[in-house]
């Protein structure tokens, strides 16, 4: 858990150097900021998409996963939950506004910071052979990635230190277990769909599309299970002859 704890040290610092240039910035450096950690999603969202073995697996897991999200309306709860942390910690002086912004920011750094490969095979590397380099390039590069976040979201970025904690500590915990389990296939299209969700992720920070990328979430867990899945309905195609 080592790593997993330097991980979340390193978020909280780089959200701390945000906190202090925003403070300095004005709305028109906000809205480059905005742009650059846009563009920066999307090629950082794409490799990880490119990543899948099988883009059927990718296209179901987005839509079954999305539609399950949709009626479970979890980006909403999210939003809302944001919303009401928000005022807790400001003591019921903080707008729906800042609440939303510190939702946006707990849910878009977690996402960005817990949804690629690395995390997973890192997690797993340290937790079963104690190998703690992956981990620690990847603390390094969430640190500086949460200066520019925090730099446009505010203080919910560093919520996300503890999504870190609960996430990659299961991982690295229970990475003996799950690494048979999952194999490469299902660790890439659950990195592939964390790629497609930091796509939506920059379409709303560049203005391109707005997606409620958080009701796409169960596609997180739907992709790996079809590709577990995936061998055995194609054997069981060819014995019946498809």
């Amino acid at each position: 858990m080592i790593a997993t704890y330097f991980n979340a040290l390193m978020v909280i610092i780089g959200t701390l150097v945000g906190l202090l240039v925003k403070n300095r910035l004005s709305e028109s450096y906000r809205q480059l900021i905005f742009t650059a950690s846009g563009l920066v999603t999307l090629v950082i969202g794409l490799s990880m998409a490119l990543s899948s073995n099988s883009y059927l697996i990718l296209l179901f897991a987005l839509i079954i996963g999305g539609a399950a999200g949709y009626a479970l309306k979890i980006e909403d709860r999210i939003l809302s939950l944001g919303v009401w942390m928000e005022k807790r910690l400001s003591r019921g002086t903080g707008s729906e506004e800042s609440g939303r912004n510190f939702a946006l920011g707990f849910f878009n750094a977690s996402l960005l910071f817990c949804s690629g490969a690395m995390t997973v095979v890192g997690s797993i590397q340290a937790g079963t052979v104690g190998d703690y380099q992956l981990i620690m390039i990847k603390s390094i590069m969430d640190g500086a990635m949460a200066i520019v976040f925090t730099a446009a979201y505010g203080i919910g970025v560093m919520a996300s230190a503890l999504f870190i904690l609960v996430y990659q500590g299961f991982f690295t915990l229970a990475g003996g277990v799950i690494a048979p389990v999952l194999g490469d296939g299902g660790i890439n299209e659950l990195a592939a769909v964390g790629g497609m969700l930091l796509l939506m992720i920059a379409f709303n920070l560049l203005d391109i599309r707005r997606t409620k990328a958080g009701n796409f979430l169960p596609a997180m867990i739907v992709a790996p299970l079809l590709a577990i899945a995936s061998p055995s309905v194609t054997r069981l195609l060819s014995a019946v002859g498809f």
